[in-house]
């Protein structure tokens, strides 16, 4: 019984290995590069700081906040500081606005928790 079970384990990890393993002549997928957050030559960018209120801690509030404003359409870059209480975005002005962002931010999690006071523009 006990060689049976030392059988089963080693078929087990040969067969987990051997479907992991690329074949020889396969091709690769190839990655479009067409993503969202790809900024064309004619884009608009624009860069703003948000005052955020509400977030509580470093990876539930802070990153949830980037990582919603990365995925968003438009939005080149996004990062958000817990400590500061502020994030910082780039974005193509063509594809989102200002108040957009904001409404992106304060509709995370249903709109409770987490308020912009205010939009700093830079240059």
């Amino acid at each position: 019984m006990k060689n049976l079970k030392i059988v089963i384990a080693l078929f087990t990890l040969v067969m987990f290995f051997y479907s992991c393993e690329k074949k020889a002549g396969e091709n690769t997928i190839e990655v479009k590069a067409t993503e969202k957050n790809e900024i064309s030559a004619d884009a608009d960018l624009k860069k703003v700081a948000l005052n955020i209120e509400g977030m509580t801690c470093e990876i539930g509030c802070a990153r949830t906040i980037q990582s919603k404003l990365s995925k968003t359409e438009g939005v080149k870059f996004a990062e958000v500081n817990f400590e500061n209480k502020n994030g910082v975005v780039e974005f193509d002005a063509n594809k989102i606005s200002e108040s957009q962002i904001v409404k992106v931010v304060e509709q995370i999690a249903g709109g409770d928790l987490y308020k912009v006071s205010e939009i700093i523009k830079s240059e």
